[in-house]
């Protein structure tokens, strides 16, 4: 109970209240700082401060960290005037002419706590002359007049003086009220006096003011005048901002001004208030002044007393004498009362920005108001010092004392009443100051001696030393240091001394506002922290008894902390500390502490606790605190309870345990039937995780913890305080794990605990918890566990207020559903099965006894109870087929990712399609094929289909393979079993469908695994159901796959050709490998939606327009009816997947074909990286028809084509064949990208290419012969003349083809003849025997245009053969053909 330094409110923004007022000085090396600033925890040392002599050593290291810290950083809040509301929910910081105002605001933190901090509320310019900068600002809360909430505050008015001498009123949004010139030197300092409860009788009574400071004058203004004018001009600025004109009536504002004579320079004031001397003071002033013959005539006058300081003198004390303006004193001290008589109260002038003409505007602003000269006051005494100058003064909330800090690092104490210094401190330079009263705490009073007097409060003066970084608190007048703090050189300390004005002896009854007194403001974490002090730190030792029970405490603490003491000498020093201890807080405090140490051995903690409870028993029942004796007796009752449980685990005797254990009779085939399925599941979750040691279940449990969870109840029995689910663990192990283990009696426990009168529920919620939890040691021994929580199970429903004596069988016991709503939501299927089992037979045994002898003879009790049992344990069993499953590792290599948890409770919350969901993500897990799955779930059928898995071949590894492949059949075989358990959930179809959502929605996160897409079309592929095939893929088209379709569409428009990586990254989020992929399964999605509409759809044709839709036209295709296992039934949660996809419209299918046609075209261009336009290739309807809704009906292209269009389309798809032929002949291409894994019969050599370009063809409107005659003349080009001949065989126009072949065969032999390199002479001299038609012609061909120009004769001789085959004889180039079979014959026969 020392001194701390509590936050209590943050800062928002405070870099962007820094970056507004030093907008134009920003340095560079600010601007990159970031808010990871450092802000200090001293609750742990800061206590220490008093005992040690390295204080100040201390304080030094951690200022140089924090230096080390916080960097270059400017101490910027230094140069800026600050000023917070004592209601600390405005803060005010300005400098030169802007301000930023920062107000309250709640918000709750991460840990969901409601905490303040200050956030920017306005910000803006202040001054409206030129060349004027604030001087000071201040704060004060006005006090609300509404009867609901008297002696609250209303709002905040912000005064703000200025260097021109205007001193203006504004509202917490920055609404200026009010302007006024009081004088003309710039304002030092404004300062605040608010009513304050007198807390004795004879004080007198202060009267509020706002007092400013100029450089030679004093003004202040009386606080009931200045809280009415001001709320007079809010309403009217209100009333004027409501009716949109400029127009108010500023109210009178009463003022004194004096002029403060006989000083040099004046930096700083404190206005004390009204005063009145005593007689022998009024004597005394007399005779100085007057000499011997002075006489003192009436009462002593009330006088106002101001402080000032700065120089020559350094301290100055001013009288004014308040009310009349008749001299009160004797004649002697006529001299002084002349000076006072002509005080003004005047109403002030020149106010600005109320003229009623706007014509008289200018020259109202351009004449400075009128200013009232001020009424002289001499100073009556000072404390001079010539080099010594005042900086700052700080009034105590008593009025008595004030402190003043000076030029020289002192700090002086002043004792204002006798006008002299009673303390100074040295090195403090640059101080700053505040003050802390605390009041007796009123437990203190009601046991200290001086009950009736009224209650006492302790002053404090609070000192910040910049310099050193730290924050110092000391006892008054001359008391030591009670506590100090490293803080930070930066922080301001902000002390108002005033509340609330507006208030007064009438409206303060009841007060309890709450301000701080005094605040640290850190700009570089932007907290504010207050000083919290204890009443008995003011205290001293010989007096104070709680101040030696502090040190008692502080001894018993030291002891406790050390961890070598031997416990015989930590028991007599405890029990000596605890009886010597006073104060029965404290002795309360000390006992909690000893009680929760983790060293104390429990027999320590016994005696000490016992020695205590018999002496206040012993004491007189009145004096002695009833609290703490209900403490000491009920932590007793929990000491004999923690070591009864103790010995009764670690002495007992196994033979008393053996008798107590049941039968199993009828579990054992429950047991059995379950028994592949436990092992398997033992076996998953036996694998090695990592934990730590004292997180481990079988740590014992230390007595503090057992203490912290358990309390006495009023009736006098005991209740489990329910912590965290660890600390609850914990407590269910202590209690029942030996039970369980067969290690400790069991009846003799379940005895103890019920004798200590914990309710039956919380020992059933703690034995549940340790057997869920202890899951993995459970199944190591099942037999016997089952065994042992049997009889646990009976011991406790037994107990009295566990099963309810009025219970009627055929109704829900509360006991039992405790127990299945345990078992539900518990993730560990294999413990809650078999306590399901246990509870199962417990109730059917309960029920049995209850019920009727005569009717158990022959028929066995049916009952409500047992009917939720069956169903809870078939849907154990269902769920721990499933979780064996879900717990089976992904082969390495695969996507991984953690096991999901499953309960029944997560299942029946996941709706009809969670048990779906959960396999689809096992098997996304496992990356199992499309195909691998359906040759499994196929086994389902047909049992035969074991021995048809695949096997690999090959010898190398093979008993690792066998391994491997018999790991692959068991899980075959539990992915059967929970398709068999699940034959509605889990039927093909749905999972098909949900294995297809899951590859998209993980493709979707990740799109460069162009894999993950392709196997969500796979699997969609494998759905038999139209109609869920359909909703499936129109849901994936709109969801996932039409925003990236659309973007790569619109890039390769823009880019005109197909779009390098960097692009695709930028546009479409995935790389260009990843892109081709991606089209060609759109390709297939769409296709897949085209065939399943087709299906649907009646009288469907190929390319007519379709107005039946897959939901009016059902007849060929009943919907498939969705079901659910029976156990199951009560599923409640979001919408089934196969729901969603049934209730989805059919689509259109010219528009999917649109789209699938465009898809095939970007696909070929990205394969084949070729220059195209594709959105250019269709007209304006084609183009508005793609990326909309594939449910609506689009204007689609109809009619013919542009031809220019056409031929944009036919050159595109002879490119594409062109690009194919040189793929096929090409061994580079066969490489798959590094991106992308190559996937079966794609990239740019499948075979399927020629058959797509020719279907595309008439949808084009291309010719498809003239691409078949493309083909034939692109394959002779590559050399491939056997393929070439095979597609010779389809096309049509073969006199065209005819003549393209009969060039080329010309450009072969113009190779072989004339530009080959090894030309023979046998070559020349059939060249010399040529026709000269012929030879002129051969001369004439390009052979550059052949890719393959080296073909063998054979070949071109074939070639030409069927050119002669081909060619008509009455065709023009038919003798040519002639010539040229000669040649080539010739040439054959002499290679």
């Amino acid at each position: 109970m020392s001194c701390s330094l509590v936050e209590f409110c943050r800062l928002q923004e405070l870099n962007a209240v820094r970056d507004h007022l030093f907008l134009s000085q920003r340095p560079e090396e600010e601007k990159t700082q970031t808010e990871n600033e450092l802000s200090w925890d001293t609750s742990d040392w800061e206590a220490t401060w008093d005992s040690g002599d390295n204080k100040e050593e201390g304080a030094a290291s951690a200022t140089t960290v924090e230096e080390e810290t916080t960097g270059q950083r400017a101490p910027w809040l230094q140069d800026c005037v600050v000023s917070l509301s004592p209601c600390s929910d405005l803060l005010v910081v300005a400098r030169e002419q802007k301000a930023v105002f920062l107000s309250a605001k709640w918000r709750t933190d991460d840990s969901g706590r409601e905490e303040m901090t200050l956030a920017v509320s306005w910000t803006g310019t202040l001054s409206t002359d030129d060349g004027e900068c604030v001087s000071s600002s201040i704060c004060i809360p006005l006090a609300s007049q509404k009867r609901s909430s008297t002696g609250r505050p209303d709002w905040t008015c912000v005064v703000v003086g200025f260097t021109s001498g205007y001193v203006r009123f504004y509202t917490e949004n920055g609404v200026l009220l009010l302007a006024q010139l009081l004088h003309e030197d710039p304002v030092l300092r404004l300062k605040c006096r608010t009513y304050e409860i007198p807390r004795h009788p004879g004080v007198t009574e202060q009267h509020e003011e706002l007092s400013i400071l100029y450089p030679a004058a004093l003004v202040t203004i009386d606080g009931f005048s200045l809280f009415q004018s001001l709320r007079a001009c809010r309403n009217q600025v209100a009333r004027a901002t409501a009716a949109g004109s400029d127009v108010i009536q500023p109210p009178p504002l009463a003022y004194k001004k004096w002029g403060l004579q006989d000083m040099d320079t004046i930096v700083d004031h404190s206005s004390v208030g009204i005063m009145t001397l005593c007689v022998f003071d009024q004597m005394k002033n007399a005779s100085i002044l007057g000499g011997f013959n002075a006489s003192v005539k009436g009462n002593p006058p009330a006088m106002s007393q101001y402080v000032t300081v700065g120089g020559g003198p350094y301290t100055g004390f001013y009288y004014a004498v308040e009310g009349s303006t008749q001299p009160l004193l004797s004649h002697v001290a006529l001299a002084v009362a002349s000076k006072l008589t002509s005080a003004l109260f005047s109403a002030a002038s020149g106010w600005l920005g109320w003229n009623k003409h706007k014509n008289e505007e200018e020259a109202v602003q351009k004449q400075k108001p009128k200013v009232e000269p001020a009424t002289a006051l001499g100073i009556r005494f000072g404390l001079p010092d010539s080099r010594r100058h005042g900086e700052s003064i700080c009034l105590s909330p008593c009025n008595t004392l004030a402190g003043v800090t000076d030029d020289f690092g002192r700090v002086t104490l002043l004792d204002l009443a006798r006008g002299i210094a009673i303390r100074m401190w040295k090195g403090y330079r640059d101080a700053q100051l505040g003050w802390l009263q605390v009041p007796e705490e009123r437990v203190d009073r009601e046991f200290s001696p001086s009950a009736s007097l009224p209650r006492r409060h302790a002053l404090f003066l609070v000192i910040y030393a910049p310099r050193r970084g730290i924050l110092e608190v000391w006892g008054m007048q001359q008391g030591p240091r009670v506590g100090a703090f490293t803080v930070g050189k930066h922080c301001r300390l902000l002390y108002a001394g005033y509340r609330l004005m507006g208030v007064n002896s009438v409206t303060s009854k009841g007060w309890q506002l709450h301000t701080q007194q005094v605040c640290l403001l850190d700009p570089i974490t932007g907290a504010l922290r207050t000083v919290n002090i204890p009443f008995h730190l003011a205290l001293s030792d010989k007096k104070s008894e709680r101040a030696k029970d502090m040190h008692l405490i502080k001894r018993l603490t030291t002891i406790l902390r050390s961890r070598e003491v031997e416990p015989d000498i930590l028991e007599s020093e405890a029990k000596s500390v605890l009886l010597d201890i006073k104060h029965p807080a404290i002795k309360k405090q000390a006992l909690e502490s000893l009680l929760s140490n983790k060293n104390a051995p429990v027999s320590c903690l016994t005696n000490v606790t016992r020695a205590l409870n018999e002496t206040l028993k012993q004491q007189d029942p009145e004096e002695v605190d009833a609290a703490l004796l209900q403490l000491c007796s009920s932590q007793l009752k929990l000491l004999q309870l923690y070591t009864d449980i103790q010995k009764l685990h670690s002495g007992a005797d196994n033979e008393a345990c053996s008798e107590n254990q049941d039968s199993l009779e009828g579990m054992e085939d429950e047991l059995s039937r379950i028994g592949p399925t436990l092992q398997r599941y033992a076996q998953l979750t036996a694998r090695p995780s990592v934990s730590f040691a004292q997180d481990s279940p079988d740590t014992p449990m230390p007595a503090r913890a057992f203490l912290s969870q358990m309390e006495c109840t009023e009736d006098g029995g005991l209740r489990v305080v329910r912590g965290s689910e660890t600390e609850w663990n914990h407590l269910g192990n202590f209690m029942f794990w030996g039970c369980l283990c067969g290690r400790s009696p069991l009846r003799e426990v379940c005895d103890t605990l019920q004798q200590a009168g914990i309710s039956p529920q919380q020992l059933l919620s703690l034995l549940l918890s340790v057997w869920l939890q202890r899951e993995k040691e459970v199944l190591q021994k099942p037999e016997e566990a089952v065994r042992n929580l049997h009889t646990l199970l009976l011991a406790l429903s037994d107990m009295k207020g566990a099963v309810e004596e009025s219970w009627d069988t055929q109704s829900i016991s509360p006991w039992w559903q405790q127990v299945r709503s345990t078992c539900i939501q518990s993730h560990n299927a294999a413990a809650a099965l078999l306590a399901a089992f246990v509870a199962h037979r417990a109730a059917k045994a309960s029920i049995t006894s209850r019920g009727d002898s005569k009717l158990q003879s022959e028929w066995e009790a049916v009952s409500m109870e047992l009917e939720q049992w069956v169903v809870c344990v078939r849907q154990l069993e269902d769920v721990l087929v499933l979780q064996t499953l879900l717990l089976v590792p992904p082969p390495q290599g695969a996507a991984g990712g953690a096991a999901a948890q499953c309960s029944i409770k997560t299942l029946l919350e996941g709706g009809t399609g969670g048990i779906a969901d959960s396999v689809s993500k096992w098997v996304f897990r496992h990356s199992l094929a499309p195909e691998r799955l359906k040759e499994i779930l196929q086994r389902r059928e047909d049992k035969e289909a074991d021995e048809k898995l695949e096997q690999k071949d090959g010898q190398e590894g093979k008993e690792q393979e066998e391994k491997s492949q018999e790991d692959t059949d068991r899980t075959a075989e539990l992915l059967v079993a929970v398709c068999q358990r699940f034959p509605h959930s889990l039927s093909p179809d749905l999972l098909f469908a949900h294995c297809c959502w899951e590859y998209v929605v993980q493709w979707n996160k990740d799109p460069e695994d162009g894999r993950y897409f392709w196997w969500a079309v796979e699997h969609l592929k494998l759905v038999s159901s139209p109609h869920i095939q359909l909703g499936i893929s129109a849901m994936m088209w709109s969801t996932f796959i039409v925003k990236r379709f659309s973007a790569a569409a619109f890039l390769m428009e823009k880019v005109g050709k197909a779009p390098k990586d960097r692009l695709c990254r930028r546009d479409v989020g995935m790389g260009d490998k990843a892109v081709t992929s991606f089209l060609g399964c759109c390709v297939q999605l769409l296709q897949i939606l085209m065939e399943v509409t087709g299906v649907l759809v009646k009288n469907q044709s190929h390319l007519s327009y379709i107005d039946y839709y897959a939901d009016s036209a059902v007849e060929e295709v009943s919907a498939p009816e969705l079901s659910v296992e029976e156990a199951w039934c009560g599923a409640e949660g979001p919408e089934s997947l196969a729901e969603l996809a049934l209730e989805q419209r059919g689509v259109h299918y010219p528009l999917v074909q649109h789209h699938c046609l465009l898809a095939s075209l970007l696909h070929a261009a990205m394969t084949f990286s070729l220059k195209v336009k594709p959105l250019s290739l269709f007209d304006s309807k084609g183009k508005n028809a793609f990326f909309r809704d594939l449910t609506t009906i689009q204007l689609m292209p109809s009619g013919d084509m542009d031809p220019g269009l056409v031929s944009l389309r036919q050159e595109f798809l002879l490119r594409v064949l062109t690009g194919w032929v040189q793929a096929i002949d090409d061994p580079s291409s066969s490489a798959p990208g590094s991106n992308s894994p190559s996937l079966p019969s794609t990239g740019p050599r499948a075979d399927w290419w020629p058959s797509l370009c020719l279907e595309l063809g008439p949808l084009l409107q291309v010719n498809p012969d003239i691409l078949r005659r493309h083909i034939v003349c692109e394959l002779y080009n590559q050399g491939l003349d056997p393929r070439a001949e095979e597609v010779m065989l389809e096309v049509e126009d073969k006199d065209v083809l005819g003549s393209q072949l009969l060039v080329l065969t010309g450009q072969r032999l113009s190779y072989s003849l004339l530009h080959s390199q090894s030309q023979t002479q046998a070559a020349m001299e059939l060249l010399a025997r040529l026709p000269p038609t012929l030879c002129t012609w051969l001369k004439a061909m390009d052979p550059s245009e052949l890719r393959c120009p080296l073909v063998p004769l054979s070949q071109t001789s074939r070639l030409v053969g069927r050119l002669i085959e081909i060619l008509p004889e009455n065709h023009a180039q038919y003798s040519l053909a002639l010539h040229l079979l000669e040649a080539v014959d010739v040439l054959t026969t002499e290679d």
